[in-house]
């Protein structure tokens, strides 16, 4: 899941995509509510691509709508 979610977020570099879309996108139709899996994904993305994982560069979260990777 871990890849299909940076693959995911790769694709649409630069654009904000929601929580809902990532979660139908990488997990499909009956996870979209399921924040939490979300959450734990990207930081876990954050620790392995983060110089400093508390303060991101590269996987940036919209609050209270999604994330939004810089390439």
């Amino acid at each position: 899941m871990e890849y299909k979610l940076l693959t995911t977020l790769l694709k649409n570099s630069g654009k904000v995509l929601t929580h809902r879309y990532l979660l139908r996108e990488v997990w499909g139709p009956q996870d979209s509510q399921e924040n939490h899996y979300l959450r734990v994904f990207v930081a876990n993305l954050r620790r392995k691509l983060e110089d400093d994982p508390a303060q991101p560069r590269f996987i940036l979260t919209e609050q209270g709508i999604g994330y939004r990777l810089i390439g």
